[in-house]
């Protein structure tokens, strides 16, 4: 696995901070999942990244989900990654296009909206 600075890496940082705020709390209750995020520098499925978006217990750590399976698994590109995360690209158009895999239950996928990011404002 390639050392790359990713784009990505920042905003999960925000991410982690925006899960502790009381809005964060509130997703954390609202959607009660556990989600894979896998990126890559370049191309899908070589040199991927993994985060976990844990929204049962309102975190977000780097490296595989060790709990079990997670709901959903998405990979990306981390140039589409940023465009979804900040609204730049619709998440169905990104997943028609094959800029987005998912893998797992899709209604969890889903329920993995813009509104679990933190606001482009604060980013």
């Amino acid at each position: 696995m390639a050392n790359t600075e990713l784009k990505s890496d920042n905003l999960f940082k925000m991410m982690k901070a925006h899960l502790a705020s009381d809005a964060g709390k509130e997703l954390t209750k609202k959607i009660g999942l556990v989600y894979q995020i896998n990126i890559a520098p370049k191309k899908i499925g070589f040199d991927e990244v993994s985060y976990i978006v844990d929204l049962k217990k309102g975190e977000v750590t780097k490296g595989k989900y060790e709990g079990g399976k997670p709901d959903a698994i998405f990979s990306f590109k981390d140039d589409d990654f940023m465009k979804v995360a900040t609204g730049k690209m619709n998440p169905q158009i990104a997943f028609m296009r094959g800029a987005m895999k998912i893998k797992g239950s899709l209604s969890a996928a889903q329920k993995f909206t813009p509104d679990i990011f933190p606001k482009p404002a604060k980013m």
